[in-house]
């Protein structure tokens, strides 16, 4: 199967061709097959009953997020990599933790079920280095370690719950190339389903490669902000309350780091990789149908994704899910994506949005190959 019908098949949105561009600082990290997510112990397991088949190398990818399920599988390329298949499902693992603080019998469930598509086609590419990891709504939950258990013992993979740190790291070596050497700062944001990751850097002229200055993970993400202010009907009431809350979240690393400053010297580009950024730039180009290959690497206006975003506040439920970008799995979730954006732009105004339909999974597919693993 090549990656265009992965993509039909899967409804996943990534890129064939990636370009290595790591931090400069990205901490070391020593080879570790437990740490990489490599299940070592089951007969069956999806790594190594094909590593003995298939000697080409074949690494993978999978974020098991608040979420979604996603699974990236590339073969090394001069390039960086070529993904070879992809797997992308909804899975909404943090649903209700905002209550109870564990993860759902249900959310487990609906986890496992895309876990299994991920086994199989783990063994069906003959994938020798996997590193699978969770974030988040892992992170948080008292029963992560028994579903992470499960997931092992069921599928074959180790999950790796990493700090919001790693998952920092990772997405910023994952979207690094996009980042314009001419821009002397940048704020890379990843929107998540449980938190916002941020990473304040300085981006070196000569070869564009970012140094990071500070990072800070929120506890706001879409579904969170969902669950806590309503993600079905949102009033501009209820949506200005979302943004206060986020701006309220991300005032320290402002006070600390002085961010407004650069933005308003024109020293400051914003990247952003998320379902949320991705989705306004869709929106904005009106297409019928998301195509990755003409969002990964736009620029969007500022003023154009607000217009957006005020479109959408006068959509009701239904009417969101009818938007092709939206689509019904997200159309409780979008306006929390949005607040989080606009709360970001109202404290750092830029002019344009550069969009990273890239990120996590794509900086584990570089670290495996950097490492060797592949």
């Amino acid at each position: 199967m090549d990656y265009a019908a992965s993509l039909a098949q899967d409804g996943a949105g990534r890129t064939a061709e990636a370009a290595a561009g790591a931090p400069a600082q990205a901490p070391d990290r020593t080879p570790d097959t437990t740490r990489r997510g490599v299940a070592g112990r089951a007969a069956d397991s999806p790594v190594q009953s094909s590593r003995q088949a298939v000697p080409q190398p074949v690494v993978a990818a999978l974020d098991l997020g608040t979420n979604n399920c996603r699974l990236l599988i590339a073969r090394p390329a001069r390039s960086g990599f070529h993904v070879i298949d992809a797997f992308s499902r909804i899975v909404r693992l943090g649903e209700g933790m905002t209550r109870s603080q564990a993860l759902s019998d249900a959310a487990m469930d609906r986890a496992m079920s895309a876990l299994r598509v991920c086994a199989v086609k783990l063994r069906r590419r003959g994938v020798t280095a996997l590193r699978a990891v969770a974030t988040e709504a892992c992170r948080r939950a008292v029963n992560c370690a028994d579903f992470v258990a499960r997931v092992e013992r069921d599928t074959g993979i180790a999950i790796e719950v990493i700090s919001p740190a790693e998952e920092a790291r990772l997405a910023l070596a994952g979207c690094a190339p996009l980042l314009d050497p001419a821009v002397p700062r940048a704020l890379v944001f990843d929107i998540g389903g449980g938190s916002t990751e941020l990473m304040w850097l300085d981006v070196d002229a000569a070869t564009g490669r970012p140094r990071l200055i500070d990072q800070v993970s929120i506890p706001k993400g879409v579904v969170t902000l969902a669950e806590n202010f309503g993600g079905e009907i949102v009033t501009r009431d209820v949506y200005a309350a979302m943004v206060r809350d986020v701006a309220e979240a991300i005032a320290p690393f402002e006070a600390r780091n002085g961010i407004r400053a650069a933005a308003e010297q024109r020293r400051l580009q914003l990247l952003g990789t998320s379902g949320t950024v991705t989705t306004l730039a869709g929106i904005h180009m009106g297409l019928r149908r998301y195509e990755r290959a003409l969002v990964d690497g736009s620029v969007l206006d500022v003023s154009e994704a607000l217009a957006v975003i005020r479109r959408l506040l006068t959509l009701d439920f239904a009417g969101r899910a009818a938007q092709p970008c939206v689509g019904p799995d997200r159309a409780d979730l979008v306006l929390a994506g949005c607040s989080v954006f606009e709360a970001m732009v109202e404290a750092w105004p830029v002019d344009r949005l550069r969009i990273a339909d890239r990120g996590l999974r794509e900086g584990i597919l570089l670290d495996l190959i950097a490492a060797g693993d592949a």
